[in-house]
């Protein structure tokens, strides 16, 4: 095989990433990432919950050539979805995370960009081999990006850039030809600063760069989707419906963060805030059409009516109710054991006519705690019980 001219071929690469509405581009040798120890450690300690996903490839994280035989270099590459404010929810409103604003999946939008990417690789190299990845595939990309010298691991875990901040999508390219190689990144700008620890309202932070992914709230309304939210973390969850972005919202390094043009990040303005009411309406075959091609179809049906009954429970709108009583008899008994806590949370000794009654039929074993603990909270503040 003809080796291609390392630097003409990287240059070509990075001209071709910034063309196509990549900001940030940066090229690393083929390692065993120095994150392997501490992923292993992370492990260790449960903080991974129910992704068990990533245990059960743990060894194929030490080194990239378990997800392209032969890689040689890895091209890291990084998009800004930082589009506009969010508007401030209210009453039955509820937050969705900024990148999942937008009218298309970003894995999409991402493959499509690393697949002319990688096109660049074939015409100058037609026999050299490649693989795209985002998310989905064995490698720790915030490792391989700060060793490309695209930034720093903040003590919330993002990788951060002093000037595009962590409002980032990273992606790979894996190739099996040596290229021009940029500096690691070996510098964090954090300091003393501790905002993003501090601001996190379920404590997911143990201590700084280490997240307790079972505490997230990100975890907790997206991969915790089969199952009920551990109940001392809902109260937490506030107002998020899907995903966080408390620790980046609160981080120095995002006041100037720049405003991201990709037309496929635009935020459509029915998740900015969205209306949890009428989410707790939505038939499955609704949700499906509404959400199939977004990220917010990943906790499925259930998952998404479920955290919009926490939501409502949080939201101190007494208003909600007659929502939530009628979610007691969803088909969904992830949703009808969130609408008894909701209704617990919201109501008083009044409605505790409507959770016994639910109580009295309830077939579901998870369902019929949360309605006895939402019985019991309805009393809680409350002497005299009229049942």
């Amino acid at each position: 095989m003809i080796e291609p001219d390392h630097t003409s071929l990287s240059q070509a690469i990075r001209d071709e990433a910034q063309r196509i509405g990549f900001e940030l581009v940066g090229i690393t040798p083929a390692v065993t990432p120095t994150g392997v120890s501490h992923l292993q450690d992370w492990l260790q300690a449960g903080y991974a919950g129910e992704m068990q996903y990533i245990p059960n490839r743990e060894a194929a994280y030490e080194h990239p050539q378990h997800v392209l035989d032969g890689v040689r270099s890895v091209v890291m590459l990084a998009i800004n979805y930082h589009t506009t404010e969010a508007i401030s929810p209210d009453g039955s409103n509820a937050r969705v995370a900024k990148y999942a604003w937008g009218e298309q999946d970003y894995h999409d939008v991402l493959r499509g960009k690393l697949k002319q990417l990688s096109q660049v690789l074939h015409d100058h190299h037609p026999d050299c081999r490649t693989r795209g990845v985002v998310d989905t595939a064995p490698l720790l990309e915030r490792d391989f990006a700060r060793l490309a010298g695209l930034g720093w691991f903040g003590k919330n875990t993002m990788l951060i850039n002093k000037q595009a901040g962590s409002w980032l999508f990273l992606a790979a390219l894996l190739v099996d030809v040596e290229l021009d190689y940029d500096t690691p990144h070996e510098t964090s700008h954090c300091g003393t600063c501790t905002r993003c620890l501090d601001a996190c309202p379920t404590d997911a932070f143990p201590e700084p760069y280490v997240l307790d992914a079972r505490r997230c709230i990100s975890y907790l309304t997206i991969e915790l989707r089969a199952q009920p939210m551990p109940m001392e973390l809902r109260e937490g969850v506030g107002d998020w419906l899907f995903g966080c972005d408390i620790c980046q919202d609160v981080c120095p390094w995002n006041r100037k963060a720049p405003v991201s043009n990709e037309p496929a990040f635009q935020p459509r303005e029915t998740l900015r805030p969205v209306d949890a009411v009428e989410l707790l309406s939505l038939t499955e075959d609704e949700f499906r059409m509404r959400f199939r091609k977004t990220p917010l179809y990943r906790p499925r049906w259930a998952g998404i009516l479920r955290n919009a009954a926490i939501v409502l429970g949080n939201s101190g709108d007494r208003s909600v109710l007659p929502a939530l009583i009628e979610a007691l008899a969803h088909p969904e008994p992830l949703v009808r054991g969130a609408a008894a806590w909701a209704v617990g949370r919201l109501g008083d000794v009044e409605l505790r006519r409507a959770l016994q009654t639910r109580h009295d039929v309830e077939d579901n074993a998870d369902v019929q705690a949360e309605l006895q603990a939402a019985l019991a909270m309805t009393t809680a503040d409350n002497t005299k019980d009229t049942t």
